[in-house]
């Protein structure tokens, strides 16, 4: 768990807590309660959600991905299979760094070789493949890095700038394919969608 984590559980736990002291305890003891408090009362429960709210766009960050052309946030980040402690930007020219999947491979686990073939939701022009269940991977995926890709196979879940709503994708693959096949995967995906 990261420091930020922490800060958000802290910030959360103390705006739950408030919750249930002011919407059950209190009101067991005082009645009346907000009474003639209530200004002061919309005031500290304005000045808690506007803490959560900042809170978490502060810290948040654990799901944000850099737009093409910024550099990537400082932590842990996800590359390809692999996971570093450092800012990844690429090389010292500042090209972004290369997948060290082979992109061969990734369109055969693409195409037919991942159950469910990915093909078989997504369209993608560069794999012939023209599935309408998912997004299409040739307008969402276009300009994103190795790191996106990656975090949108290995948990669908997130969300992530797709539009998409969570549950739609089957959540097997990070489990289903080993280190070696996510990224040759991300390699094709990359590759294809580079434009």
């Amino acid at each position: 768990m990261s420091r930020n984590d922490v800060i958000l559980t802290i910030v959360a736990a103390v705006l739950v807590g408030f919750s249930l002291v002011v919407s059950i305890v209190i009101p067991r003891r005082r009645p009346d309660f907000p009474g003639r408090s209530l200004r002061l009362f919309a005031i500290v429960v304005a000045l808690l959600i506007a803490a959560m709210l900042t809170a978490v766009a502060v810290f948040g960050e654990s799901h944000h991905f850099a737009a093409e052309g910024e550099p990537a946030a400082t932590g842990e980040t996800t590359t390809g299979a692999t996971t570093t402690d450092e800012t990844t930007t690429g090389t010292e020219t500042g090209a972004p760094e290369q997948p060290s999947g082979d992109p061969a491979a990734g369109k055969e686990l693409f195409t037919t070789t991942a159950q469910p073939p990915c093909a078989s939701c997504h369209t993608l022009q560069e794999a012939n493949a023209t599935g309408t269940v998912g997004p299409n991977l040739d307008e969402v995926l276009k300009g994103k890095d190795a790191a996106f890709i990656h975090e949108s196979i290995v948990n669908p879940d997130a969300e992530i700038a797709t539009g998409y709503s969570a549950g739609i994708m089957p959540g097997v693959y990070g489990d289903q394919l080993n280190d070696q096949q996510l990224a040759d995967l991300v390699a094709f995906l990359v590759q294809s969608t580079k434009g």
